[in-house]
């Protein structure tokens, strides 16, 4: 800071404390969406869980049952659902997921259906095919959404389009805590539901309802999964707008310490130099 003016530091202060108020305004935003975030994750998950147990219910009741569904040779083609964000400034939120869908990539024919605009434009420069861009905005996405997704995942798996199917998302756990995950979709892993389960009657029959309920199912795991991306991304926002609120009082205590010593120093200067004519004189 050697040379800089008092101006000069005075003009850094001010930048430096309209930065903090941009932060701090921030962060007070993304903790009220947080609450919201917390509310969905909550909602959605008993949902998830009776269809879930509803799945584990029809196979685990039925000995010769067999479906596409969950069973198919892998051929390596493969459709991730990425879902990442609209906008940065969200610490590694964005990153994180995205690393590990990449991570992923090597090896199979893989296409990518991107959820969030970070993840269109992410994938687009890496020239990975992307199946739709029609689900492009994170924050538009509603429930309804998420059902005709999984329709359409269920419609080009069956078909052969892909023989796996895989959801990247953000595990919400705490306001300090995310994990990215990724969780198979297709095929569905009979030991994942297997059991013993009370006899239950279906009709038509079992197979019947089991593929009517499995897109349904997968809407349910769409939803819960963009509930807890939604919530990890505004709980990492918020702990980066923290720690840059932070990181900018640190720099402004600083910015105010180096401006009293130049004050200090251009003080002692004007008196020297009162001192020095007086005595020539």
């Amino acid at each position: 800071m050697a040379g800089v003016s008092t101006k000069d530091i005075k003009n850094r202060i001010r930048s430096m404390e309209s930065t903090r108020q941009i932060t701090k305004a921030m962060e007070m935003v993304a903790a009220s969406k947080l609450r919201h975030a917390q509310a969905q994750v909550l909602s959605s998950r008993p949902y998830f869980e009776l269809l879930y147990a509803t799945i584990h219910e029809i196979v685990a009741s039925t000995e010769d049952f067999s479906s596409p569904y969950l069973s198919r040779q892998s051929t390596g083609k493969a459709l991730y659902v990425v879902i990442a964000g609209d906008r940065g400034l969200a610490g590694g939120y964005n990153s994180n997921i995205l690393k590990l869908v990449m991570e992923q990539l090597p090896g199979k024919q893989a296409t990518v259906l991107p959820i969030g605009k970070k993840a269109v434009d992410y994938f687009r420069g890496k020239n990975v095919p992307l199946f739709t861009e029609n689900y492009a905005e994170a924050t538009k996405l509603s429930m309804g959404d998420c059902f005709s997704v999984a329709k359409l995942l269920c419609k080009s798996y069956l078909s052969g389009e892909f023989d796996e199917v895989y959801v990247a998302y953000t595990d919400y756990h705490s306001v300090l805590s995310q994990t990215p995950n990724l969780l198979p979709l297709l095929p569905l892993k009979r030991e994942a539901v297997s059991g013993k389960a009370a006899e239950i009657l279906y009709e038509p029959s079992a197979e019947e309802v089991f593929h009517r309920i499995v897109p349904e199912y997968l809407g349910g795991v769409l939803y819960g999964a963009v509930c807890e991306s939604r919530a990890s991304e505004q709980a990492a926002r918020r702990t980066a707008m923290d720690a840059a609120t932070q990181n900018a009082d640190d720099m402004i205590a600083d910015l105010r310490l180096k401006f009293n010593q130049a004050r200090q120093a251009a003080i002692t200067q004007e008196i020297t130099e009162i001192v020095a004519g007086a005595s020539n004189g």
